[in-house]
């Protein structure tokens, strides 16, 4: 269990200052609207303890980066960003619910869409008020609907999940947020602890099991979530024009100037860095001596924090998407696999990045390459089909614009998914094909001695690819790499 520390605590923590907002001024009525007996005497009590006049306390707070230093491209340190602050007092009233922080809670988010403001919110509570009954528990609609104003808007929410996160603060303010991130060892379910079946296995209620299933993008321990939640502001509160550059291709072996439409003859005949059938062509892309989707993300960002899991149980670590500060000073969102068949989980996280960067006005990166999307029975059990649908509805109707590279293997609608109609590139390292060449030969009935002629057929080298106007140019290699 991580250790639990008080709203102002918290706030403290994180912020480099804090203005509280104005509490709507509803008077309180004695013992609630249930007139719950003892009610009344048990605020006060709470009141008394905690400092507090309601378990949330909303203000206007700076986020700094001073511990960032300069970038590793020398340019000026991140920040600072100011942002509404949500923070749980867990000590009153175990941070429930009630009418009144309901009330504050739509006033703090009025005053964040006013003043176009991101929402952070410091989540540790037991769920809904008992003692309001009902009432308590539509504070819950309310909540909901503020989140989706704000993210109709196009403000960022981020949560921080303390101990404990359960009941309705869960399911709102912690799972609804853009970005979840929690501190280590916190309880958080939507059961709390005493509602649980007996023979529950505690290790499913917890931060961790979350950030597994796909529900929670990262664990941060507490004395990093000062730096962790100023670089994610800074990242989603900066929205770009254009479309996000093409990152040159990786590798020891110079090539000759970037190849696009209009100079396809001239520069194609002294391409000799281009491979020289089909089969080089895929015997390149699967080299494990090629430069993967990390190396690329380094060499073209400065910093960069991810995001994880599709919200629907499930996480792929052969596909990374986050966000990224880019050599040229702007945020760029990004969605690369890794080499590695793509299950669905992946497919539905990509599709979270491109819809969360187009509500924020912000351009994204694909890097394709996949031998394909996985094709096991549990890929199909999770529902590989729908969530390829999604990933290409989501790029299809980007708000902002979408920039792929190819860096690797290209295997079939599992790699085109993350493709940008009209804006993907290609490496000299790789390849794009309707189906890999040995499966194509096994559909033909072709022995296996045919596919190498197979791979030739196919056209999926790069300079074919371009012949036939499926990407828009090869990348030229940055000098000294």
């Amino acid at each position: 269990m991580t250790e639990r520390i008080s709203a102002r605590e918290a706030i403290a923590l994180v912020t480099d200052s804090f203005a509280e907002l104005p509490s709507p001024g509803e008077e309180f009525r004695p013992d609630g609207p249930l007139s719950w007996k003892g009610y009344g005497e048990a605020r006060a009590r709470a009141a008394a303890r905690t400092g507090e006049e309601e378990s949330v306390v909303c203000g206007a707070a700076t986020f700094g980066t001073a511990s960032f230093g300069t970038t590793t491209d020398g340019r000026a340190p991140l920040g600072p960003v100011t942002a509404v602050l949500v923070a749980f007092e867990f000590g009153f009233l175990g941070g429930s619910l009630g009418e009144r922080t309901g009330d504050r809670l739509e006033a703090a988010y009025d005053y964040a869409r006013t003043h176009r403001l991101p929402v952070v919110s410091l989540v540790a509570t037991g769920g809904s008020r008992m003692q309001e009954g009902m009432l308590a528990l539509t504070q819950l609609q309310r909540v909901a609907r503020q989140s989706a104003l704000t993210r109709e808007a196009g403000l960022a929410q981020i949560a921080v999940l303390r101990d404990p996160t359960t009941g309705g603060g869960w399911a709102t303010l912690g799972a609804g947020a853009d970005v979840t991130l929690a501190l280590p060892g916190a309880q958080v379910a939507f059961a709390g602890s005493r509602v649980r079946p007996p023979d529950a296995d505690p290790a499913a209620y917890t931060a961790e099991a979350q950030v597994a299933a796909g529900s929670v993008d990262a664990l941060v321990p507490q004395d990093g979530l000062r730096e962790t939640l100023a670089l994610w502001l800074d990242l989603l509160t900066r929205p770009a024009a254009g479309a996000a550059p093409v990152p040159p291709a990786l590798s020891p072996a110079p090539v000759p100037p970037a190849l696009g439409p209009a100079s396809v003859p001239s520069a194609l005949g002294g391409a000799t860095d281009l491979p020289a059938t089909g089969w080089d062509a895929v015997q390149r892309a699967r080299s494990p001596e090629r430069p993967r989707a990390d190396a690329y993300l380094d060499a073209y960002f400065t910093r960069r924090a991810a995001i994880g899991g599709d919200r629907c149980g499930g996480t792929d670590d052969g596909v990374l998407c986050g966000f990224g500060r880019a050599r040229d000073g702007r945020t760029i969102a990004y969605a690369a696999q890794r080499g590695t068949p793509t299950r669905p989980a992946g497919y539905r996280t990509a599709a979270r990045l491109v819809r969360l960067a187009g509500r924020l006005g912000i351009p994204v990166l694909t890097l394709v390459d996949t031998p394909g999307a996985a094709n096991g029975a549990d890929a199909e059990r999770q529902g590989a089909g729908a969530a390829i649908a999604d990933l290409f509805a989501a790029v299809a109707t980007a708000r902002t614009p979408v920039t792929t590279l190819v860096i690797g293997e290209g295997g079939s609608g599992g790699a085109l998914a993350l493709a940008a109609p009209g804006n993907t590139w290609a490496t000299p390292d790789s390849y794009f094909s309707v189906i890999a060449p040995e499966s194509a030969a096994a559909i033909l009935k072709r022995p296996a001695a045919e596919v190498r002629a197979t791979a030739a057929q196919l056209r999926l080298r790069p300079q074919d690819l371009l012949d036939l106007g499926v990407i828009r140019g090869i990348t030229q290699r940055r000098p000294g790499t």
